[in-house]
């Protein structure tokens, strides 16, 4: 961790829209915090701020906290920005991309993602670009087929998911 980045804060960025409630107390604000308190503890992350936008979908960036987040990066307060996966940041492909690859990394700011094992400082990581396409279908998936229920709608992306997975995965070991 750079030096600069030890007196600033760590953010822990929550969020839950109304829609993430049908999946249960896993995705619950409670339950993200708690994942971020223990792992920035565990991963000696210091001077932890919540910010919370609960009941804000992953589509609007235009939430509360989410643009306290922002002023605060701008104002170089914050050195590290913790979420618990991709999708909490948001569910629109660029727009999230534009978060990750361009604005944190102009300001410096370490970004990481503990379920999908994104970390900045750990350079590139090929995955995210596709897990944040992946986040915007489901979103699409869900207001786009209401008839279908919402457990196929996860299994298919989870599918979807694995079988790009493999695809590159697969690729890659052919390239090399």
């Amino acid at each position: 961790m750079k030096k600069q980045q030890l007196s600033k804060m760590t953010a822990l960025y929550c969020r839950l829209s109304r829609d993430d409630e049908y999946s249960g107390d896993s995705m619950s604000i409670q339950t993200q915090k708690a994942m971020l308190k223990r792992y920035a503890e565990e991963n000696d992350f210091f001077n932890c701020v919540y910010f919370i936008d609960d009941g804000y979908s992953g589509t609007n960036y235009n939430r509360p906290d989410f643009q306290r987040l922002l002023s605060e990066i701008k104002a170089d307060r914050i050195g590290t920005v913790i979420v618990k996966d991709l999708s909490r940041l948001g569910r629109e492909y660029l727009q999230t991309g534009y978060y990750t690859e361009i604005f944190f990394p102009k300001h410096d700011v370490r970004f990481i993602a503990v379920n999908d094992n994104v970390d900045s400082n750990k350079g590139d990581n090929e995955f995210a670009p596709f897990k944040n396409i992946i986040n915007e279908m489901f979103l699409l998936s869900r207001e786009n087929l209401s008839n279908i229920s919402y457990k196929f709608i996860v299994n298919f992306n989870f599918s979807f998911f694995l079988s790009v997975n493999n695809f590159l995965l697969a690729y890659l070991d052919f390239v090399n």
